[in-house]
């Protein structure tokens, strides 16, 4: 994989079709005989070459040979950091036993806590290394980090300060989220209302005081927390400033989606079980929908997120690999887009402004996703001549160069 760092070019991309991923009203945007010009990392014009300004004549050019060139991937909704695997629990349930079920009998979130526990910072960081490199093999610029692993005061925090560490060592933007309500650890079992009180809550705070959380997050659902639960945990989030995000209806409706929404949040994700009042609600409060096909494929799911409702209603549809050890051992945001389209019935526009656009509004950020002057010059090039071959091909991987715009 060839990374160019543009964070102190001055230079013109030439010879592209740009998917700029920047219309509504047009599924990629598609500029042919394109040109970007880069400057310190930012975009300062996008067009085709014919209309290139000649105040930018003189900068350097950077032949893409015809290649296409879209907006860097965002990995909106991971665990990737974490300890240990779960391969066995993964038998279990091609023996039968449901997602559900393994999680009573012990396996589950609460299965690698042991193992996350038991490692360092630096250990946590090492391990999550290779997932990272997958990710940015495809052309990825931004992910998402959750922890929730810990499940105590001082292994949440490690996860957070691992996830942080990831960009000291991989030119990649890191988006933290805090998932203290993940799980009952097995020390608070039937005491889940003391477990909020007494770790998730002022780890939270002293999460905050450490600079480490972007966003907070929570599973509602029965095997984790109820709405009233993590209401509590939502209403500390507000306190502190911080928005929120919830993972929701994935195996069942417990009206996690209307809580949400009720403190504007940036997301819901999974949503299998989310019905027409979910949807209208998140179009009001503009909540993103984050979809996740790969836990749906790995836990054999049946009932599909409301896609028809979705895009009734104007809900923007995100992509993300949820990449964790349980249920979506994946690191292929390319997969992910295949899985949506195949699974979902998702259109390969949608899958591509998913993992563009859409990922980028679901973690709050307005300087990346498309290709438009004065954002970020976050870009990937591929051997591809449509973007719709993105989400078509399987298990192949036709990146040809990552551009990155930088750290802030």
């Amino acid at each position: 994989m060839k990374t160019t760092d543009l964070s102190m070019a001055k230079l013109k991309l030439v010879n592209t079709t740009i998917a700029t991923l920047d219309h509504d009203n047009e599924p990629y945007g598609l500029i042919s005989n394109g040109s970007v010009v880069v400057e310190n990392g930012l975009i300062s014009w996008v067009g085709n070459k014919s209309e290139l300004p000649s105040e930018y004549a003189d900068y350097k050019p950077h032949d893409l040979e015809g290649r296409l060139l879209t907006p860097s991937f965002i990995d909106c909704h991971t665990h990737i950091v974490h300890g240990g695997h779960r391969a066995v629990e993964f038998e279990m349930r091609l023996e039968g036993s449901s997602y559900e079920e393994v999680a009573r009998a012990g396996g589950g979130i609460v299965s690698t806590v042991e193992a996350t526990r038991a490692a360092s910072v630096d250990e946590l960081c090492g391990s999550a290394l290779p997932r990272i490199d997958a990710l940015l093999a495809e052309g990825v610029s931004v992910v998402e980090v959750k922890s929730g692993y810990g499940l105590d005061r001082d292994t949440e925090l490690n996860m957070l300060r691992a996830a942080r560490s990831i960009e000291k060592v991989r030119p990649v933007r890191i988006r933290t989220s805090f998932l203290g309500a993940h799980a009952v650890p097995n020390e608070y079992k039937d005491r889940s209302d003391a477990y909020i009180d007494e770790v998730c809550l002022p780890t939270l705070e002293a999460a905050n005081a450490e600079s480490l959380v972007d966003a907070v997050d929570g599973f509602c659902e029965g095997i984790a927390f109820t709405p009233a639960q993590i209401a509590r945990v939502f209403d500390k989030a507000q306190e502190l400033g911080i928005p929120v995000k919830l993972h929701a209806e994935q195996l069942s409706h417990l009206g996690g989606t209307l809580l949400a929404t009720q403190y504007g949040a940036l997301s819901a994700d999974h949503l299998e079980y989310a019905n027409d009042d979910d949807v209208q609600a998140m179009a009001a409060s503009d909540t993103v929908a984050v979809l996740l096909p790969g836990a749906f494929y790995t836990i054999r799911e049946a009932q599909i997120p409301p896609i028809t409702s979705f895009r009734l209603h104007n809900v923007p549809m995100a992509l993300a690999t949820d990449c964790n050890p349980g249920s979506s051992p994946m690191t292929s945001l390319l997969l992910a887009m295949n899985m949506a389209c195949t699974l979902f019935r998702m259109t390969p526009a949608e899958s591509l402004a998913g993992v563009t656009r859409h990922a980028a509004k679901a973690l709050g950020l307005h300087d990346t996703g498309v290709i438009r002057p004065g954002l970020r010059a976050d870009f990937t090039s591929w051997n591809v001549t449509h973007p719709a071959e993105l989400s078509y091909r399987i298990g192949t991987n036709y990146l040809h160069e990552r551009f990155f715009a930088g750290l802030e």
